[in-house]
C-alpha cells in the first residue's frame, strides 16, 4: 500500500456548510440519532430564551411522519433584515454564518444559547429549512437548502411583505441523512424534552402535535405553572417522609479574581422520600445530565449539614464511620433550578456547567437553609437523621454481605478446596463440557459409568436444595449445595441484597456449554427439580436468557415388545406406544436413576444422540416462575388465592373425595 502525501499541500480549509456537515460531532456531539435530536434542541433553545425575556409565552412544536419538524413560537421574531453595522443581512449572518448572534450582547440576561452556532449549524446539517418571521409590522419567509440559499441574489432570498401580525418565529426543517446516520427521533425524546422544558420554565406552555402513522395529528400539552415544585409534587405524591421544602436565592460573584462579577440565581425543590427518590438539576433551562456544579454543591452541602446535625445529636455509634451522599440520594427527591448571566458549559450540548462560583454560592446556600431548617424542624430533621442513618447501615451491611459472598461464591476450586463428591471431566473447551446435577448420592456410580468423562461433569444434590425465592441471603451463604453449585459453575452470582443489586456475575466465566437437571421422574424428583430451577432464577437469571439451562427427562415407563425396548415419558405417549404394537406387551414404570444399569441411563439420559433434554427458555421462565413467587416466595396472600382459586383441581387430580 503506498504511503499517502503529507507536505504544504495536504492542509485543507473547511468551509461554509461543510464545516458542519462533514463534521456534526463537532456542534452536536455525534452524527448519529443523539446528535440529530440535539439539532433540534438548539432550535428550541432560542425560543425558550425569547420566553425567559418576556415574549411569547406558548411554543408549539410539530412532528411530522416524513422526519421534518416544526419549531414555532410567538416572541419578537428573529431580526432578518439589513444590518448598517455588520453590512450583511442578518439571515445571512444568523442561517449561514458560524459564531453570529444576539447572544453575545445584552439583550438576553439568561439564556440557553451563547456560542451563535445553534441555528446555523442546524440550518447546515438540514436538507431543508424554511423560515416564516414576524415582527409585528413585516413578514418575511426564508428557504435554505442542503445550507445553501435558494437564491443566489440575497434580496430575492428573503421575501418580505408588509403585513400587521402578533410577533414570532416558526421554522421548519427535515434533517439530512447524508449528514446524520438516522434521522427518524423517538417521539420519546419529544416528549421528554418538552416536559423538562416546561418544567424548568414555570408559566410556559408547549402543544407537541405529532402525526400519526395515518397522517392524524395528536396534541399533548405540557405545562407546570410553579414550575419544579408542581413537579416534585408530581412525582413523589403525598407519601413521603418530609414536607416538601422550596428555597430560591440570588447571588452576585466571579468565577476569578480578575474576572466580572454576575449574577445568580437559585431555586431548590426537596422532600425525603424512600419510594420516589431522584435528583435533577437545570441550568438556564438545560438539563443538566452530568450535573457538574450543581451536582457537587449538593453533595457537599446535604452530606456537611445531616452529618453536623447527626453528630449534634449523638445519632453516630461509637466509632462509627461519617455518611457519605449515597446515603442520602438513597431517600432525597430533590430538583435544582438554577439561572446566571454567566455560564460555562462543559460543551455545545450543554450537559454539565463548571462554573466555581456557581458551585460555591450555591454550597453555601444550601447548607444555611439546611441548618435553620434543621433548627426549625427538629421532628423532621430526626426522621432525615434516622433514615440516614439507616440506609448507611445497610449499605455497609451489604458490602460486607457482598465480601463475603465473594470469598464464599466465586472461589476457584483448586488442589486446596475440592468439592466433596463432584466428578470433573477432562476437557478444557467450554464450548463442549456439561454439568449434570443429578439427584442423590445414589445416582452417582450409574450416572459416572454412563457419562462420557471428556466433556460431562457430576455434582449431586443430596436431599432437598434451600427454597432461594424464600430463603434470606445468610442462608443461601450457609447452604453449602447452593456455595458448592455455585463455585463450580464459576461465573458468581447476580442478585439484591438490602434492596441493592449486587453482581459478581460474569458469563465469560462459566464453565460449563450447558447445565442439565437430572432427576428421577417422580414427586420428589420433580420438587428437587423445581427448587434447583429456583436457585438458578434467583441467582443467575442470565443463565436462562443465555438458554443454557436444561432438564433431563427421564422416561416414566419402560415397555418392551418381542426383541424390542421403548421408553415413554408420558402416560399419553406409554398409551400411544402400546397401542401400535403387536403381541404380548410388557410395562413396567422406569427405575429411579440410581437403579438404572449405566447402558441405560447412557442411552436415557446421557448420550446427546438418544437423550431427550427440555431447554429452559426466558420465554417460559417468565410464566414459569411467576408462579414459583406465589407458590414458593413470600407472597403469603397469593398463595392463598391459587389454593382457593385453583385447589379443587389438584384435589380432583389426586382422587381424593
Amino acid at each position: 500500500m503506498a504511503k499517502s502525501k503529507y507536505d504544504d499541500s495536504s492542509i485543507k480549509s473547511l468551509k461554509g456548510p461543510d464545516r458542519v456537515r462533514l463534521r456534526p460531532s463537532v456542534i452536536f456531539g455525534s452524527d448519529d440519532i443523539v446528535g440529530c435530536c440535539h439539532s433540534f434542541f438548539e432550535i428550541l433553545s432560542n425560543s425558550i430564551d425569547e420566553f425567559k425575556e418576556g415574549h411569547g409565552n406558548k411554543i408549539i412544536v410539530s412532528y411530522f411522519n416524513d422526519g421534518s419538524v416544526e419549531v414555532q413560537d410567538f416572541g419578537r421574531g428573529i431580526p432578518v433584515d439589513y444590518n448598517e453595522k455588520e453590512k450583511a443581512y442578518n439571515w445571512e449572518l444568523l442561517f449561514c454564518e458560524m459564531y453570529a448572534g444576539g447572544k453575545y450582547g445584552d439583550t438576553y440576561e439568561f439564556s440557553l444559547g451563547l456560542n451563535g452556532l445553534g441555528l446555523c449549524a442546524t440550518q447546515y446539517a438540514s436538507e431543508y429549512m424554511e423560515a416564516e418571521i414576524y415582527n409585528g409590522k413585516y413578514r418575511y419567509e426564508l428557504r435554505f437548502e442542503k445550507g445553501y440559499p435558494v437564491c443566489k441574489n440575497k434580496e430575492e432570498q428573503m421575501h418580505k411583505t408588509e403585513m400587521k401580525h402578533k410577533p414570532g418565529t416558526r421554522i421548519k426543517w427535515r434533517p439530512d441523512l447524508s449528514v446524520f446516520t438516522d434521522i427518524n427521533m423517538p417521539l420519546s425524546y419529544f416528549e421528554d424534552t418538552l416536559k423538562k422544558q416546561a418544567i424548568c420554565n414555570n408559566g410556559l406552555t408547549i402543544l407537541l402535535k405529532y402525526q400519526n402513522p395515518d397522517g392524524s395529528i395528536t396534541e399533548r400539552t405540557f405545562y407546570y405553572e410553579n414550575g419544579i415544585s408542581d413537579y416534585l409534587a408530581e412525582i413523589t405524591g403525598s407519601d413521603t417522609l418530609t414536607a416538601p421544602q422550596v428555597w430560591s436565592a440570588e447571588r452576585f460573584g466571579r468565577d476569578r479574581a480578575d474576572k466580572d462579577d454576575y449574577r445568580v440565581i437559585l431555586n431548590v425543590a426537596f422532600c425525603f422520600s424512600n419510594k420516589y427518590p431522584f435528583i435533577e438539576y437545570y441550568h438556564n433551562s438545560s438539563f443538566l445530565e452530568y450535573g457538574g456544579s450543581p451536582d457537587k454543591a449538593v453533595k457537599s452541602a446535604f452530606v456537611s449539614a445531616i452529618d453536623s446535625y447527626i453528630k449534634s445529636v449523638g445519632k453516630y455509634n461509637k466509632n462509627e464511620s461519617k455518611i457519605a451522599f449515597s446515603d442520602i440520594e438513597d431517600s432525597l427527591a430533590l430538583v435544582s433550578n438554577s439561572y446566571s448571566t454567566q455560564t460555562s458549559y462543559e460543551n455545545q450540548t450543554k450537559k454539565s456547567i463548571n462554573n466555581k462560583f456557581i458551585q460555591e454560592a450555591m454550597t453555601d446556600f444550601l447548607k444555611h437553609h439546611l441548618e435553620v431548617y434543621f433548627i426549625e424542624n427538629k421532628e423532621e430533621a430526626n426522621k432525615i437523621a434516622d433514615q440516614v442513618l439507616v440506609n448507611k447501615r445497610s449499605r455497609e451491611n451489604a458490602e460486607k454481605t457482598r465480601q463475603t459472598l465473594k470469598k464464599k461464591l466465586i472461589t476457584e476450586i483448586d488442589l486446596t478446596n475440592r468439592i466433596e463428591k463432584f466428578v470433573p471431566c477432562r476437557s478444557k473447551d467450554v464450548s463442549k463440557r456439561e454439568l449434570y446435577i443429578v439427584e442423590g448420592d445414589s445416582a452417582v456410580g450409574s450416572v459416572k459409568q454412563a457419562r462420557d468423562a471428556e466433556f460431562q461433569a457430576i455434582m449431586p444434590v443430596r436431599g432437598k436444595i434451600l427454597n432461594c425465592l424464600k430463603a434470606d441471603i445468610n442462608k443461601i451463604l450457609n447452604s453449602e449445595i447452593i456455595t458448592n453449585l455455585v463455585r463450580i459453575l464459576g461465573c458468581g452470582v447476580e442478585m439484591k441484597i438490602k434492596g441493592k443489586s449486587f453482581s459478581e456475575f460474569n458469563l465469560q466465566n462459566l464453565k460449563f456449554s450447558k447445565i442439565i437437571i437430572c432427576t428421577d421422574a417422580d414427586f420428589d424428583g420433580y420438587q428437587i427439580r423445581t427448587l434447583i430451577l429456583a436457585m438458578i432464577y434467583s441467582l443467575m437469571p442470565t443463565l436462562i436468557d443465555e438458554k443454557k439451562v436444561f432438564i433431563a427427562e427421564s422416561p416414566l415407563y419402560e415397555i418392551t415388545n418381542k426383541d424390542k425396548t421403548y421408553f415413554a415419558y408420558t402416560d399419553r405417549e406409554k398409551t400411544e406406544i402400546v397401542s401400535k404394537l403387536e403381541g404380548k406387551v410388557n410395562v413396567q414404570r422406569s427405575k429411579g436413576l440410581g437403579e438404572n444399569e449405566p447402558d441405560m441411563m447412557k442411552l436415557t439420559t446421557m448420550d446427546p444422540e438418544t437423550r431427550k433434554l427440555l431447554l429452559i427458555t426466558p420465554e417460559a421462565a417468565d410464566v414459569t416462575f411467576q408462579y414459583f413467587d406465589v407458590l414458593l416466595g413470600n407472597n403469603l396472600q397469593g398463595r392463598k388465592e391459587l389454593i382457593s382459586e385453583k385447589g379443587n383441581y389438584y384435589l380432583e387430580l389426586a382422587d381424593i373425595s
